[in-house]
């Protein structure tokens, strides 16, 4: 499943240097994947509800052109691994079809009490959506 996530930088997104400071990059990355999940059909609020919460482990972006106030950054987060247990997802930033940044986050899934959970047991419907998803 494609899915396009556009995000306008704000004026407090830029640094001194006039340039979208490099911290808002991750954030970009978790706005289009809450909006993916939307997408999907399995918001992350459902997910909540349901007393489970998918924790970043890892992230990485590598940033490849600058970005400036106003510019409409086009986010595309692709599933690239999944086995129930642990997600990778990808991320292509670009603006007018210029690559500027790269990204990939690591998550796990747990319950309410942190506990590691496998989500073709404890909740089968996103577990089937998210294989479904993968490229």
């Amino acid at each position: 499943m494609e899915s396009k996530y556009k995000h306008k930088v704000n004026y407090y997104e830029t640094d001194a240097m006039k340039m979208t400071h490099h911290s808002n990059y991750v954030r970009w990355m978790e706005e289009a994947r809450v909006d993916f999940m939307d997408k999907m059909g399995y918001s992350y609020k459902r997910l909540e509800d349901q007393n489970i919460a998918s924790p970043v482990l890892a992230y990485t972006c590598e940033i490849k052109h600058s970005t400036y106030f106003d510019d409409v950054v086009e986010i595309i987060p692709k599933v690239v691994s999944y086995n129930s247990v642990r997600l990778k997802i990808e991320y292509t930033m670009t603006v007018n079809d210029i690559l500027v940044a790269i990204g990939e986050t690591n998550h796990c899934f747990v319950n309410d009490k942190g506990v590691p959970i496998r989500l073709n047991k404890d909740c089968p419907e996103l577990d089937e959506k998210l294989k479904e998803c993968i490229e």
